[in-house]
């Protein structure tokens, strides 16, 4: 099953991929082609609301797929996808956004195949402590998330920015790696609902309902950041795209992976570890979002990384307690949520960066405060992303609350 893990990790790493190569390439899209960041916002809303769709047909059709062809496949889509995405200039040269759109769509589908079907692979393959091995998977994405940011800003530091199309034909070698080796790996067998009746019948369960918001406002709370932090950066906080790619964005995937790595390593009680996250990231968004000076602001974005680096996995894990043998359908099912936040809160922020940077109202604020409606726009727009790790901090206070209450009553009853 050595080969099984590899080929997951690569995956993994296919993820990192597609998902910071848009809000990488933001301002380029930005400056190079006139987008606007409702637009730029729309791409991340695209690109998760495919993985939420995906998530949404696994969770129900799950037993009419053939499992082990579908995971192998799974990487060809992000392939195709970065290729169509790096050719979008010349696929519809009058519209690059159509293209970026087109490409989007497609290498969406490996991500939200990726999430419903990695996991549980990892899952099936026995293990001595099964919540570190989800913890170390979701690390190799965190480790892959560097990689591709290190890569990406040396490659523009080097090849400028002008020339971004050959940087993603660079990055497809990542999944055509994770298809190959996918070919001389055995997956293992997971459990499916028989048939829809039987996924039905989990709907009912409110502590499904429970974990899915968890994983909602997690995904939220990491994405929102994640996705607008190379922007926000730059242009909010006027530090260099250069060392605003490499101490923040680079620094974001940095302490996200060292905290999936270190519980991984050493984790234990998944419920504080949640709620300590969401308490911190609120107060890095909010350091953030308030900061005039810029290295206190390029720190707490960084640090949300850290901050956010378990919610994500430690809702999976959650989910695992409350459902022994949820299999497919429970990963499906939280896949789903976290997608959903991961889709409405970057798209939020874009939409209300826009509204004040156009606001008259805002503009005499901004003048004011001396500084640009932009800067106010996004500075705006990450304080309203705060909302999402406050929302939280309830959710995952309740769910600490009733799982220790579940423990202390079968501790009693033994």
């Amino acid at each position: 099953m050595q080969r099984t893990k590899y080929a997951c990790y690569s995956t993994n790493i296919t993820m990192a991929v597609i998902a910071n190569i848009s809000p990488l390439l933001f301002l380029t899209f930005r400056t190079l082609y006139n987008v606007s960041y409702s637009q730029l916002g729309l791409l991340v809303l695209v690109y998760f609301s495919v993985q939420l769709l995906i998530d949404l047909v696994f969770s129900f059709f799950s037993h009419k797929f053939n499992i082990e062809k579908t995971v192998v496949a799974t990487p060809v889509f992000a392939a195709v996808g970065l290729l169509v995405y790096a050719l979008a200039p010349f696929i519809t040269p009058n519209n690059v956004y159509i293209g970026f759109l087109l490409g989007t769509l497609i290498f969406s589908a490996s991500g939200g195949l990726a999430e419903v079907l990695i996991s549980p692979v990892i899952a099936a393959i026995p293990a001595k402590d099964p919540d570190r091995e989800m913890s170390k998977l979701h690390s190799i994405y965190a480790w892959g998330s560097v990689f591709v940011v290190i890569v990406a800003t040396l490659y523009i530091l080097c090849f400028g920015a002008e020339n971004w199309q050959y940087l993603a034909l660079l990055l497809t070698i990542v999944p055509i790696t994770a298809f190959l080796l996918f070919l001389g790996a055995k997956i293992p067998k997971m459990e499916t609902p028989e048939r829809v009746t039987g996924a039905l019948k989990q709907l009912k369960n409110k502590n499904l309902w429970l974990c899915v918001a968890a994983i909602f406002l997690g995904g939220a709370a990491e994405c929102t950041m994640s996705q607008w932090a190379s922007g926000y950066i730059e242009r909010a906080l006027g530090i260099d795209k250069l060392w605003g790619d490499i101490f923040g964005v680079a620094a974001f995937g940095l302490t996200l992976a060292l905290g999936r790595t270190l519980y991984a390593k050493y984790g234990r009680n998944i419920t504080k570890i949640l709620l300590l996250g969401v308490i911190g990231a609120f107060i890095c968004y909010i350091v953030a979002a308030f900061s005039e000076n810029g290295i206190i602001g390029l720190a707490a974005c960084a640090l949300t990384g850290f901050c956010v680096s378990m919610l994500w996995p430690g809702c999976l894990v959650v989910a695992q307690e409350y459902f022994k043998k949820g299999g497919v359908f429970i990963f499906a099912m939280m896949a789903a949520g976290g997608d959903f936040g991961a889709s409405v809160g970057p798209q939020l922020v874009g939409i209300i960066t826009d509204t004040v940077t156009a606001s008259q109202s805002f503009l005499s604020l901004a003048s004011k405060l001396a500084i640009s409606s932009e800067q106010l726009g996004m500075k705006t727009g990450m304080l309203f992303g705060s909302l999402f790790p406050l929302a939280a901090v309830f959710v995952y206070w309740y769910i600490r609350k009733d799982i220790k209450r579940k423990s202390d009553c079968e501790k009693e009853d033994f």
